[in-house]
């Protein structure tokens, strides 16, 4: 059974840093370039970042997290992860862990609840 489990997500001053890890398990996790979403209470699902498969793989951001947020793999852990600087107000979502390049789904865990609040 494929499984994504997010975690690291929680509460957060204004300007702060938090970093969410996503463990991936009953699929060949190297083999998949794989993505960040998120859903901010009210509105729908958002791409937030992407990070292909395989040696010197690329990334990709939303505009409004670019040279704030980095993305990142441990293939051998089978672990995404996403490094989240100079957080906003406007960050503040469920963020979801799902397979493929620049998606929301199908295939997604059951999210982490991020909070910017002073």
């Amino acid at each position: 059974e494929e499984q994504l489990v997010e975690s690291g997500g929680g509460l957060v001053q204004p300007g702060g840093s938090l970093r969410l890890s996503c463990v991936a398990s009953g699929f060949h996790f190297g083999a998949y370039a794989m993505s960040w979403a998120r859903q901010a209470p009210g509105k729908g699902l958002e791409w937030v970042s992407s990070i292909l498969h395989g040696r010197g793989p690329g990334t990709d951001y939303t505009d409004s997290v670019k040279g704030r947020f980095t993305v990142s793999r441990d293939d051998f852990k089978n672990t995404l992860y996403l490094q989240m600087n100079s957080l906003k107000l406007e960050d503040t979502a469920v963020y979801y862990c799902t397979r493929g390049w620049k998606t929301t789904g199908p295939t997604r865990g059951q999210g982490t609840q991020v909070t910017v609040s002073s």
